[in-house]
């Protein structure tokens, strides 16, 4: 929404962030004078690099492509390791499978070869603890 103030540079960085998150916007003005709004629209437009859509009265409707996000690499949110795995086959009377395992960090291999999630520590009472 502009107000009264016209078209700040917090207005202006305010509709960048909101064409980078959503793309197409809609922004609102509060002034009387067309011409005005119109001055506003195209500055807006070119400042922002966003096509000009819409003037409908006091609404300005701005569209820009959404820029792709960076995606997170997997180490840095939780390590993972690939184990091999002796398993039965699932067919019976056959040779004994290898397979590999990818077991993260919250993780653990049972002696039976599946994977769970790691085990929490046992709670003991404080007058245990003083007992070791």
């Amino acid at each position: 929404m502009i107000g009264s103030d016209g078209l700040t540079a917090a207005v202006q960085k305010e509709t960048d962030a909101a064409l980078n998150a959503h793309g197409l916007i809609k922004v609102r003005v509060l002034s009387d004078d067309r011409a005005s709004r119109e001055a506003i629209f195209q500055t807006l437009a070119n400042e922002l690099n966003a096509a000009p859509i819409q003037h409908i009265g006091k609404l300005l409707v701005l569209w820009r492509p959404v820029p792709e996000k960076e995606k997170r690499s997997t180490k840095t949110a939780c390590p993972a390791r690939d184990v091999k795995v002796l398993k039965n086959s699932s067919r019976y009377g056959q040779r004994p499978e290898v397979k590999t395992l990818r077991v993260l960090g919250n993780q653990r291999l049972t002696p039976g070869g599946t994977v769970k999630r790691a085990k929490k520590p046992q709670l003991r009472s404080l007058k245990k603890r003083s007992q070791d």
